[in-house]
């Protein structure tokens, strides 16, 4: 040590280096936000035709609601035509039409419920206990085939199918059974719908019970075979909790849009069974609103399946929650 120059005390050295950083401004690891968008700009780009897709069709229309409390003339426009406040709604409720139509669409729709919404659900455990790849992956490609088939070629098929001269009506009629033109049987049509969205959607709607399934933990499978656990006890106590979530989820989702039960393949068989068992609330809205011009009326009763589906939604995912379930949202 240089003659003259005092020893440093302890924690001198630690103390000057804590006082000469304690000023400095630690890194928080996050990038400014024009950097983040410079980085992530084709992601960004891509999402563009999305955001764009929704806010044009699905947003923007919001707007034309206010139609709902408005004696609208389209000559006139949205500033134009006068406002009637609720008028729109008392003559909806008061119209027997209507009624008909939310009858038959919660009727189709229970229907539906019942029998097409566990349809996904078997076939996906169906397809799960599949020991072969290359037959499960051959059986779903056929399950799912059906979806991308327009509703006019689905009920062209089952018109050749079920309708009164087709394959299996005139093979029944041969033998001695005779069943009619189910296509044109209005006390069928509800159960006639239902298949034909069995055919069309369970291989679709398989896919997200599939995909839950393949998140499970195979050595659960293990140890409860091991145990001595048969394919259908690990299905009732694996399998199936496993997706419950999804289920649920879906449920929830299902129930939002009770009220729609498919406007496009009810729309090309209204007339072969008639309005009285076919006409839902969808259908009544295009001909009460685009074909007769009563656009007031009928955006009121859009308006009202609209604030019923958000309330269902809301409902539903309360007894999620008391369940014990997550549902759509926390």
């Amino acid at each position: 040590m240089p003659p003259g120059q005092q020893p440093e005390e302890p924690g001198t050295w630690g103390s000057k280096n804590a006082s000469s950083t304690k000023g400095a401004r630690k890194p928080t690891g996050r990038q400014p936000l024009r950097e983040r968008l410079r980085k992530d700009r084709t992601l960004l780009l891509l999402c563009v035709p999305g955001i764009l897709y929704f806010a044009v069709f699905f947003y923007l229309p919001l707007a034309g609601n206010s139609i709902a409390f408005q004696d609208y003339q389209p000559y006139l426009g949205f500033k134009g035509s006068p406002f009637t406040g609720w008028a729109n709604f008392k003559a909806l409720l008061d119209e027997p039409e209507f009624w008909t139509a939310v009858w038959n669409t919660l009727e189709i729709s229970a229907v539906q419920l019942i029998l097409y919404f566990p349809a996904p659900i078997a076939l996906a455990l169906f397809l799960n206990s599949l020991i072969s790849n290359k037959t499960r992956r051959l059986m779903q490609t056929v399950v799912y085939l059906p979806h991308f088939l327009s509703w006019v070629v689905v009920v062209g098929m089952f018109q050749q199918v079920f309708g009164g001269a087709g394959t299996l009506t005139s093979y029944l009629n041969d033998h001695g059974v005779h069943v009619g033109n189910i296509m044109n049987n209005p006390d069928t049509f509800i159960y006639l719908i239902t298949s034909q969205n069995v055919w069309k959607d369970a291989g679709w709607g398989a896919i997200i019970f599939l995909a839950a399934m393949a998140s499970i933990d195979t050595s659960l499978y293990e140890s409860a075979a091991m145990d001595g656990a048969g394919w259908l006890r690990r299905m009732w106590h694996i399998t199936l909790p496993g997706i419950r979530p999804v289920m649920i989820m879906l449920l929830i989702l299902r129930l939002g849009d009770i009220l729609s039960v498919g406007f496009e393949q009810i729309l090309l068989q209204r007339d072969n069974v008639g309005a009285d068992a076919s006409e839902v609330l969808d259908t009544y809205v295009y001909f009460h609103g685009v074909v007769d011009g009563d656009w007031g009326m009928s955006t009121a009763a859009g308006l009202m399946k609209g604030v019923i589906g958000f309330v269902m939604i809301v409902l539903a995912n309360k007894v999620a929650h008391r369940l014990g379930e997550q549902g759509v949202y926390q």
